[in-house]
């Protein structure tokens, strides 16, 4: 849907009240206590647009939920950083000023530091691997989840594949030393600059709305991101060469606000699991189904694709990003990153 609200939070707002629990206008009956008059609409703010699969799945998902909950549970979607950018988003559901939004698990770490080590470059195995972990009963995300739940009021209600992360620049890269100097664009949380930084490059944490023109301008020489986002949103038109670095496999991270998932009945609970079990299957069977396809499609667009058969030194970007992260990240979620490598 298109709405411009860019409203994230009021201080006339209660806590408690409709508006504050990221519930559309007219759903005060649909609060505990209330007779039901009418479905429940949760707003959804994200950053993505609506062509991309992690913006498609917001829509899949408030079908799913239409469908699961027989039309008891409306789900409004507001793309495109209508409703805020990353970190204003995260902070949104936490208030409870929207009821649902997805972000990587860097942007969740804002709301609680240790969510962040998910998203740790070159950690998983394969996709896998990765998706194990992400599952809301897996051993890990049930203990990251109740920390965030106890220190934000926010829940994660699944995770799909997001896909693996490559470099974008105007010139051939094919090690760290290539990147010294250089300024690539990296997601505003601290575990994507020192990604970044490990990869040999200068930092500099840019919105995912500004992006775009970061790159047109010269602000930035280049980018990271999974090759869907790269075609989508047409980076080919600024950014000549893509290196398969791969160095993250990552989740697109949906989370809801605690509030309002309490004030939910069993069966509208029960509507929103099954959409989520849905809608995650789908996501991810779709980003996996078009990567390859998808990197072939830059190909045409004028890219020159450099991979490891082109000469591309993955275990030196590997052994940098490793090292920069263990400095900086190795005492406080080397517990953690232990039991993510334990997950079979």
């Amino acid at each position: 849907m298109n709405r411009t609200s860019t409203h994230i939070a009021s201080p006339r707002i209660n806590r408690r009240s409709p508006l504050a629990l990221g519930l559309g206008a007219g759903a005060a009956a649909m609060l505990p206590g209330r007779s039901r008059a009418q479905s429940l609409t949760l707003r959804y703010g994200h950053n993505n647009e609506p062509a991309s699969v992690a913006g498609g799945q917001a829509d899949w998902f408030a079908e799913a939920v239409a469908k699961h909950s027989e039309g008891d549970l409306a789900v409004e979607v507001f793309p495109s950083s209508q409703l805020g950018k990353l970190q204003e988003l995260a902070e949104a559901v936490s208030l409870g000023t929207i009821a649902l939004s997805h972000n990587t698990a860097g942007g969740i770490g804002s709301l609680y530091a240790p969510f962040a080590a998910l998203d740790t470059p070159y950690l998983y195995r394969d996709v896998d691997h990765l998706m194990k972990v992400m599952d809301v009963g897996s051993p890990v995300m049930q203990e990251l989840n109740q920390g965030l739940i106890e220190a934000a009021n926010v829940r994660v209600i699944y995770a799909h594949y997001f896909g693996r992360r490559h470099l974008t620049a105007n010139k051939p890269v094919y090690s760290p030393a290539d990147l010294a100097g250089e300024k690539i664009r990296a997601v505003p949380f601290p575990i994507y600059t020192t990604a970044v930084e490990g990869l040999g490059a200068a930092a500099v944490p840019v919105d995912w709305s500004e992006v775009p023109t970061a790159l047109a301008t010269g602000v930035v020489a280049g980018q990271e991101n999974p090759v869907n986002v790269i075609l989508n949103v047409k980076l080919y038109e600024v950014q000549s060469h893509l290196m398969l670095t791969g160095h993250m496999s990552n989740a697109e991270v949906v989370v809801m606000n605690e509030d309002v998932w309490q004030g939910l009945s069993d069966a509208q609970k029960e509507a929103v699991s099954a959409a989520s079990a849905e809608i995650r299957e789908r996501a991810t069977s779709a980003i996996q189904d078009n990567e390859e396809k998808d990197t072939q499609a830059l190909r045409e667009q004028g890219m020159t694709v450099i991979g490891p058969d082109d000469g591309l030194e993955i275990e030196a970007f590997r052994s940098s990003v490793q090292k920069l992260v263990q400095e900086r990240f190795g005492d406080e979620y080397g517990a953690l990153y232990e039991k993510i490598r334990a997950i079979g």
